[in-house]
């Protein structure tokens, strides 16, 4: 699969990265000029955000969806965002290079739909309760609508311990996934931890299990963010962490721009 000559599912590596939610233009070009910087090729940006809390930060919006179609063509990178309601849907495809379903839509089957029938390329995120087989079942979904372009998220799923990570990321679908399926499968280390400290040994880990590419949260200053500041590297962080993972995906026969 290719998106504006970015390939993905190839040889290549490929990291995604960007804040949470977007908060305003200064955080996202900071966050964008990093990415590019440091060779991220896609920037990740919410503009839409579901919350378990309704008073938290819902995000931007339609301004949201703005900035990050101006950040994207400044800094040449390929936009993924969250596409959360049908309603939504031509906006966020009108703005956004690649749609995202985030886990807790994974088996919203009218969304699913809809995204099949855009043709525009989705990242679909397993859900935290879903099994392998329930996930790929959901990206069929997608495909029956004659939409191919579907990359696979691995998140993490319901731990046993949730006092030290938010989620367990099972890293044992990256194999799994690409001996059943055709898809490129993604890993995001960043919703699976929650935090920040463990971030870059599960980054490495899932290039190292076979993972066509990763998607993290970054922000100029974490502890300022609206949305999962704990999660997010700084800018420091990720660009040390981009170097360490040019050395494992090397290892494994693999490159990372």
């Amino acid at each position: 699969m290719t998106v504006k000559d970015v390939p993905i599912g190839s040889k290549e590596v490929i990291v995604a990265a960007g804040p949470c939610a977007i908060e305003s233009e200064e955080q996202l070009m900071t966050a964008a000029k990093a990415v590019k910087e440091y060779g991220g090729k896609l920037l990740r940006g919410g503009a839409f955000k579901p919350r378990t809390s309704p008073y938290a930060f819902q995000g931007l919006g339609i301004e949201g969806l703005k900035l990050l179609k101006k950040a994207g063509e400044a800094f040449g990178l390929v936009t993924v965002t969250e596409v959360v309601d049908q309603h939504d849907l031509d906006a966020v495809a009108e703005h956004a290079d690649i749609l995202q379903i985030g886990a807790r839509n994974m088996q919203n089957y009218p969304l699913l739909i809809a995204v099949g029938k855009s043709k525009k390329p989705v990242v679909l995120k397993r859900g935290s309760s879903a099994t392998i087989d329930e996930w790929l079942l959901a990206a069929e979904y997608i495909l029956a609508q004659g939409n191919n372009n579907v990359i696979l998220c691995e998140r993490g799923v319901h731990p046993l311990d949730r006092n030290h990570t938010r989620y367990t990321l099972d890293l044992s679908s990256v194999p799994v996934v690409k001996t059943l399926s055709h898809l490129p499968v993604i890993v995001d280390p960043s919703h699976a931890c929650g935090n920040w400290r463990y971030v870059s040994a599960m980054s490495k880990a899932a290039v190292a299990a076979g993972a066509d590419g990763l998607i993290m949260e970054i922000h100029p200053c974490p502890s300022e963010a609206l949305c999962d500041g704990a999660q997010a590297l700084n800018l420091d962080l990720y660009a040390k962490l981009m170097g360490e993972l040019r050395a494992i995906a090397v290892a494994v026969g693999r490159s990372l721009a």
